[in-house]
């Protein structure tokens, strides 16, 4: 049973909304996990590490892998051990601080994780391709509203 089926027509429109989105983001999430065991032998941490370094070229200390990842410090030196001993990634010191090192994806890191993510984007516009252009724009918008509340950004706006 899913997120979603757990809610009746009793409860308000407000909560079986947040169960579907729930749900959909699950389903795909889950599916996601699926291909990149399958197709790439790695799993959605390792990935969404690699996307991070991905975005920073000169790599990032460890307590802000773990702060844009927001999991715990062991989580991410348990990650980037592994992708070290494969040659994904490398462990650079910082200047001035013995106890600190900057990870950053290494040339065979940065090739293999450009592969992953080509295909990471058709998963995910396959996903939405029952949505046309206009229904993603919509959708797109209407969640930018609920964002925005959740953030106290509404309030500023006003």
């Amino acid at each position: 049973m899913d997120m979603e089926a757990r809610a009746h027509s009793e409860h308000p429109e407000a909560l079986r909304l947040w169960l579907r989105l729930l749900t959909c983001t699950q389903l795909v999430e889950k599916q996601v996990r699926t291909l990149l065991r399958e197709r790439f032998d790695t799993t959605l941490p390792r990935f969404d590490l690699m996307a991070q370094l991905e975005r920073a070229p000169d790599g990032l200390k460890m307590n802000e892998l773990s702060r844009r990842m927001m999991v715990t410090g062991g989580n991410v030196t348990g990650i980037t051990d592994q992708l070290v001993a494969e040659g994904l990634v490398e462990r650079i010191d910082v200047e001035g601080d013995r106890r600190a090192y900057r990870v950053r994806l290494t040339a065979k890191g940065r090739k293999q994780f450009n592969e992953m993510a080509r295909q990471h984007e058709d998963w995910i516009v396959e996903a939405f391709s029952g949505l046309t252009d206009r229904d993603m724009a919509s959708l797109h918008k209407l969640l930018g509203k609920v964002k925005d509340r959740a953030t106290g950004r509404e309030e500023a706006s006003a």
